[in-house]
């Protein structure tokens, strides 16, 4: 493995740190004040900051730098992308200024890799060009679903049509303003392999039975302006046409989605772990208590030199999945995609954390973003399959690969 960024990677990092330090950092304050803190996503607006900052990226052609396919996208490796995801993670809500946000990129990569023709035409180009907003409707509130196969939601093969019925929750990007399509995965045939059953299938928001019941608050905040709704299918039809690939594709869709994904949610968590570290290191060197500067007091040197070494460890940790994935695909870097789920997280949690320590009072109040952040790093070790979920994963891969060894 090569550690170096390639020419390419390098001269986009350099641009995207420029753009982040240019226009979004300063543009914080004036985003936040522009949302409404309310529950009522009907009332929910962009910020119009939002709106000439994504102008401006894609006029740089800081723009959908997360396909690898240089026609719809930058035509960057996971490896070479990788770093520009950690620069957008020092702002969450800075990836949808480059059309890289979640769940969008995920569901533009399902349609880019497994959607026909006319679903490309119809949902995939006006996403890239960022005209639309789309939901990802898997999680469901009546079983456990960090295990995928309890899904009890349904997508039944009617005729030329497809029914739709169930309950999902956490479909984040459900309430933004320009939210259009969902994609939806249900039970279709419960006799079949249990990774044959579920099916993918796109849903105009607007569909008759579609409901948005709710939004559902994380540590209080309700993630404008996307959020995260809980949604209900009554008797939902659509076209068959709608299915994504085919009936009883929807897991194999659903592990092709989910790997790059990952390391994308890993590298902006390492993102705001940086930032959080920044933070805390001028906050200690510019605050004095019992006459001494806060770097030479309650060990927060050791704090400080631990929260570097962390986070370096995270980043080569993650830049090594995606070189993996890039070098021999997602099934053969399953161990370390699970591996940086856990260890990206679970580190940031930590740094963040002693960085709201080393504020203080402020660092649990709207003046600074590591409330925001840590929200984040916490969620992250539930959102796209739980520790737990990943360490058995990791677990039941080392076995196997020690066993081949003992038996040659």
């Amino acid at each position: 493995m090569d550690f170096a960024h390639s020419p390419k990677a390098q001269e986009y990092i350099e641009r995207m740190s420029h753009f982040m330090r240019t226009h979004v950092l300063p543009a914080e304050a004036e985003f936040h004040a522009a949302l409404g803190g309310t529950s009522d996503w009907t009332k929910w607006k962009l910020p119009p900051v939002l709106e000439s900052l994504k102008a401006k990226a894609k006029a740089e052609g800081l723009w959908n730098l997360f396909l690898p396919d240089a026609h719809h996208g930058a035509g960057l490796k996971n490896a070479e992308y990788a770093p520009l995801a950690e620069l957008t993670g020092h702002v969450p809500w800075a990836p949808e200024i480059f059309n890289c946000n979640a769940p969008d990129t995920g569901n533009m990569e399902v349609l880019h890799m497994y959607g026909s023709k006319v679903q490309q035409d119809r949902w995939l180009e006006p996403l890239l060009a960022g005209e639309i907003r789309s939901a990802f409707c898997m999680t469901e509130p009546g079983v456990a679903s960090s295990d995928a196969t309890n899904m009890q939601a349904t997508a039944v093969v009617e005729g030329n049509e497809v029914v739709l019925n169930g309950r999902k929750w956490w479909s984040t990007g459900i309430g933004h303003p320009n939210c259009r399509i969902l994609i939806f995965m249900g039970l279709s045939d419960p006799n079949a392999d249990k990774h044959r059953r579920h099916s993918m299938v796109l849903v105009p928001l607007d569909t008759p039975g579609v409901k948005i019941e709710r939004m559902l608050p994380a540590f209080g905040v309700y993630d404008e302006p996307g959020g995260h709704g809980e949604v209900s299918f009554t008797n939902v039809r659509v076209p068959l046409d709608n299915v994504i690939a085919g009936i009883g594709r929807g897991f194999e869709i659903a592990q092709g989605r989910l790997g790059p994904g990952r390391i994308h949610h890993c590298m902006r968590v390492i993102g705001a772990a940086e930032r959080a570290l920044q933070l805390a290191c001028a906050r200690a060197e510019s605050r004095v208590a019992f006459g001494k500067p806060l770097t030479h007091l309650g060990g927060n040197l050791d704090v400080i030199a631990n929260a570097r070494m962390a986070i370096e460890q995270a980043r080569l940790l993650t830049l090594k999945a995606a070189w993996m994935m890039d070098t021999v695909g997602v099934k053969g870097a399953m161990s370390e995609i699970s591996q940086i789920k856990v260890v990206a997280p679970n580190m940031a949690q930590q740094v963040i954390d002693a960085a709201i320590q080393i504020h203080g009072g402020a660092g649990v109040s709207n003046d600074f973003p590591l409330t925001e952040l840590a929200g984040y790093a916490r969620i992250l070790r539930i959102a796209d399959g739980p520790d737990e979920v990943h360490r058995g994963l990791i677990g039941k891969l080392e076995i196997k690969k020690q066993r081949a060894l003992r038996a040659a």
